[in-house]
This record gives structure tokens, C-alpha cells and sequence, in this order.
């Protein structure tokens, strides 16, 4: 019985270990605001983690955005208007430069640091 007893919480046990480091990984990831504002990505430049959440906020007063990540070969993203938000998470590390569909002009890079940070 004491046998049975002890391979059940060795068991959870291994679990556990298993399971605490998906949820460390999680409990680590945040989301990070890029505001938009006469006509720019502030900051133009950002740099996250891996698992990161980019969120894009218009801050204009009557202008419609998008984020698109032409490189990506992606299409145009759906257009924001102010007070609206447009929000991406980062799984891979890299670079990731973006630009406003309707006004190219506006350009951001998101670096995306790999699990060794």
C-alpha cells in the first residue's frame, strides 16, 4: 500500500516538473505597447522576448492604420481607427520590420530575442 502511495506522489511529482517550467515561460511574457501617433510608431524600434505580445494603439484623433509585415509576405492587416488596437505575439526570434499599409512612410522593427536572451 505505502509502495502504490509513493509512485502516485512521484507521479504528480514528475508532473509538476514538467508542467512548472511551460508556466514559468508563460508567467514571463508580457505584452508591450507601440503607440501611434502623427503618423509614427512610438517607439520605432523595440525589442522583446520570445512569446512577447505587441500591442499597436492609435492615438490619433481621426486617422486609420494598419500593421503590416510586408517581409512576411503576409497581407495588409485590417485597418485601426483611433482608440482602436491591433495585437501580435512573437514566437520566433528575429527582426521583423513593419510598415502603415496606407501611409509607407510609417516604419517599426520589432527585434524578438531567442530563448538564450
Amino acid at each position: 500500500m505505502m509502495g502504490q502511495y509513493l509512485c502516485a506522489v512521484l507521479n504528480k511529482k514528475r508532473h509538476f516538473l514538467v508542467i512548472m517550467p511551460i508556466l514559468a515561460s508563460l508567467a514571463q511574457a508580457e505584452t508591450v505597447a507601440v503607440e501611434i501617433f502623427k503618423k509614427q510608431y512610438i517607439p520605432q524600434e523595440l525589442t522583446i522576448n520570445k512569446g512577447d505580445t505587441v500591442r499597436w494603439v492609435n492615438k490619433e484623433k481621426r486617422q486609420y492604420h494598419s500593421v503590416y509585415f510586408e517581409a512576411l509576405d503576409e497581407k495588409d492587416g485590417e485597418y485601426f481607427w483611433p482608440d482602436e488596437v491591433f495585437e501580435r505575439t512573437f514566437e520566433k526570434a528575429g527582426s521583423f520590420p513593419y510598415r502603415c499599409g496606407p501611409h509607407p512612410e510609417m516604419t517599426g522593427t520589432i527585434h524578438v530575442r531567442g530563448d538564450d536572451k
